[in-house]
């Protein structure tokens, strides 16, 4: 057994700001010397290793490189282009565009990260050229961002199927539903906001030629996430092998049809992603230990059993876990988090009659959000960056639209046909 103590000593390393990779591999290792099981520290770093020996964890990787891909191929230009088309019309146009790209370019790279880069740098000069303020651009560009993390295929949904042994086709099929409604609210807050922007220009409605314009533009990017789904949807091949396949198909398309992207530049982008994956694959190797601590110590159940001495009630409990989450996408990363919390909290929900896949969603979704809260938010700090704007004025900002993204968040909590409907329509469930 290990002593409970390792989840203090974990807590105390990340507050004086040891990075999460070595607070998730030394706390363990300190309260097992500590209670001097020092032979057990050779069975804890062999889970280590345990914790990616897994084929479908070779997903991640091949999904990073087809969005790098995509991005360098010129791919944001073509979705910001389209999505002018469709939306710029509208009551704080440019508003609706970033979150309309922000969207769409989440289907095809599935990175907060790189569409708060790509899509702010283009967009949020543009929206302080047409008069809206520069900060509200920026927490605009960090809210909706974030949905590229939900909108499938994502990174985090698969690092959950893979602990939680659920379907991936699921949870990528339920995280649609979800995705859309995050798109449509973040439109009505924005559209709500626009009473304190009254000098913001708008713009004229484009005309069918110009639409049918963008969406030749689009039309061979936006394939990606059908191979992708359909492909694993129809059972013509796994999620890794999906994964391989959009690899190969934002190639051709970057290099050959595109021809943004020279080949001469894709074996450098190649080991720049495999440095980068191997960074996040060393997170999920150092939480999968991490994990297997936390089911050895016996703090999953004291954890259970404290829950179910507030209530059985699976509303509240629902409630209560979506509180708690929210409050750890704050201070830690979606994958750690997941990997450290789904085998305690999954199986807490499943016993008081969630679905799996529909809490998988409900957890992944909450913890992306914390990629836009205050004070580690990691696209906090890259809207920051890109708009020149302090983190404290971007974080007030964001408020109203954290406000509308929780409260979709409890909406799919309390509403499991939002999520599962459709896995359970097309026969995944």
């Amino acid at each position: 057994m290990v002593s409970p103590i390792f989840v203090v000593y974990f807590l105390i390393l990340l507050l004086v700001g040891v990075p999460v990779l070595f607070a998730l591999g030394l706390s363990p290792a300190i309260a097992l010397f500590q209670d001097d099981k020092v032979l057990f520290i050779n069975m804890l770093y062999q889970r280590l290793y345990s914790g990616l020996d897994s084929f479908l964890l070779l997903a991640l990787p091949f999904f990073m490189l087809a969005g790098e891909f995509m991005v360098s191929g010129g791919i944001t230009t073509r979705i910001i282009t389209f999505s002018q088309t469709m939306v710029r019309h509208m009551r704080g146009g440019l508003g609706h565009v970033v979150i309309l790209a922000s969207t769409l370019f989440g289907a095809l790279t599935g990175s907060a990260v790189a569409a708060t880069s790509a899509i702010g740098n283009m967009l949020i000069p543009e929206m302080v050229r047409y008069k809206y303020d520069r900060t509200y651009a920026a927490a605009l560009t960090a809210a909706a961002t974030v949905l590229g993390t939900i909108i499938p295929p994502s990174g985090i949904m698969l690092i959950y199927a893979f602990v939680m042994n659920t379907s991936v086709a699921a949870m990528f099929m339920g995280g649609v539903v979800p995705g859309i409604i995050l798109c449509i609210g973040l439109m009505l807050v924005n559209r709500v906001q626009m009473k304190k922007y009254p000098e913001v220009e708008q713009f004229e409605r484009a005309t069918r030629t110009e639409r049918v314009a963008g969406l030749k533009l689009a039309i061979l990017p936006l394939f990606t996430p059908i191979i992708i789904l359909g492909g694993i949807y129809g059972g013509i091949f796994t999620p890794t092998e999906a994964a391989a396949v959009a690899v190969f198909y934002a190639l051709i398309l970057s290099v050959w049809i595109m021809k943004n992207l020279k080949l001469k530049e894709v074996f450098p982008m190649v080991a720049r992603v495999g440095v980068n994956a191997a960074a996040i694959l060393i997170i999920v190797a150092a939480a999968s230990g991490f994990a297997s601590a936390v089911s050895l110590s016996g703090v999953a159940k004291e954890i259970t059993s404290f829950l179910y001495s507030i209530t059985d009630n699976k509303y509240i409990l629902i409630f209560i876990i979506n509180i708690f989450l929210f409050i750890v996408g704050m201070f830690l990363d979606a994958g750690p988090a997941i990997l450290i919390f789904a085998p305690i909290l999954a199986p807490i929900m499943t016993n008081v009659g969630i679905d799996p896949v529909h809490f998988g969603v409900v957890m992944v979704s909450n913890l992306s959000i914390g990629l836009a809260t205050p004070p580690m938010g990691l696209v906090l700090f890259v809207a920051s960056g890109v708009s020149g704007v302090p983190l404290q004025k971007i974080s007030k900002a964001i408020l109203p639209f954290l406000f509308v993204e929780f409260f979709i968040i409890f909406l799919i909590s309390f509403f499991p046909a939002l999520v599962i409907g459709l896995p359970k329509l097309l026969g995944l469930m």
